[in-house]
């Protein structure tokens, strides 16, 4: 079913970059995914990726539009390795329009946010590159545009359906594309590693990321592309949600355990790094960002567990 293809595992006889006509990968470098989607009036880059390869990320977007301009920037959420490189975007195509959930413009104008953005970019730099090779623009970091459940984002005849969906971040949303019928993902829902393997990361709330499932799944698209993977096997829909939630019980069953031990919170954060800290995570993640990422989730279960959520 699978072979082995690097970090990720690829689904046999399937080609998890194939994107449908008008929906392009213009990733550059390793860690931040993003995507150029062209209608048939206005075009929209998903997710910017990492700062540091913001050089690469730009002059993918410009051999893709073909000489039309970037109109919309979408964020699926604020973290740095999705919006590490909009700065150099907006600086590229100042007449960009930025949408975003309306936390994500409160994020985006806290100086403690951005700083800790441009950190973990800087570590990515040396992680990749060996050091850091940009510098990154004074301003930039912006939501234009508030957009929340229910909202829409036209490009002519083709359009955006906005949904809400939070649990890994409170600004996280996904993204229907229609009448294609392709779901682009929130983190919240789940990252795709391959076949039968799926990274978790709920950070900010267990319910609403339950919750944001049974609305994607609900959705009914015939078409998901998950964070950081790309294109899942239609075939593949409906397991993809029931591993969200069988992942989500992996980690509440090992968690528990150690809440129910009474250990000190540290001790906690140490077994939790022993069994997900592994050289898949190494190879794409700053360890700042795993161990910022791992206190969230560890306080998210802790709450569940607290409140005597199923599974205690």
């Amino acid at each position: 079913m699978i072979a082995d293809a690097g970090f990720y595992l690829e689904f046999d006889a399937f080609d998890r970059f194939g994107f449908p006509k008008g929906i392009a990968r213009v990733t550059a470098g390793h860690g931040g995914e993003s995507l150029l989607i062209s209608g048939s009036e206005k075009t929209a880059l998903l997710d910017c990726g990492m700062a540091y390869c913001a050089g690469g990320l730009i002059e993918n977007i410009e051999r893709e539009l073909g000489g039309r301009s970037l109109d919309f920037v979408l964020l699926s959420h604020t973290h740095y390795d999705h919006i590490g490189a909009l700065p150099f975007i907006r600086r590229r195509w100042p007449g960009a329009t930025t949408f975003g959930a309306a936390h994500a413009r409160a994020v985006l104008q806290k100086q403690g946010a951005i700083k800790t953005i441009n950190s973990l970019s800087e570590q990515a730099g040396v992680l990749y590159e060996g050091e850091v090779k940009f510098r990154i623009p004074d301003e930039g970091f912006a939501v234009d545009r508030i957009v929340g459940d229910g909202d829409k984002i036209s490009l002519g005849a083709e359009e955006f359906n906005v949904l809400e969906t939070k649990g890994h971040t409170d600004c996280s949303l996904s993204f229907g594309f229609e009448p294609l019928g392709v779901l682009f993902l929130s983190e919240s829902t789940g990252c795709l590693d391959g076949y039968e393997m799926m990274h978790v990361s709920i950070l900010k709330s267990y319910r609403e990321a339950m919750a944001s499932v049974e609305k994607c799944r609900n959705y009914g698209a015939k078409t998901l592309v998950s964070p950081h993977y790309g294109l899942i096997p239609e075939y593949y829909n409906e397991r993809y949600w029931d591993l969200f939630v069988s992942e989500t019980e992996g980690y509440k069953e090992f968690l528990f355990g150690l809440f129910a031990s009474g250990l000190p919170e540290e001790v906690i954060l140490e077994k939790y790094s022993e069994k997900y800290w592994n050289a898949r995570r190494k190879a794409v993640q700053p360890k700042d960002a795993f161990l910022l990422n791992a206190r969230n989730v560890i306080k998210v279960f802790y709450e569940e567990f607290r409140s005597g959520g199923e599974g205690r």
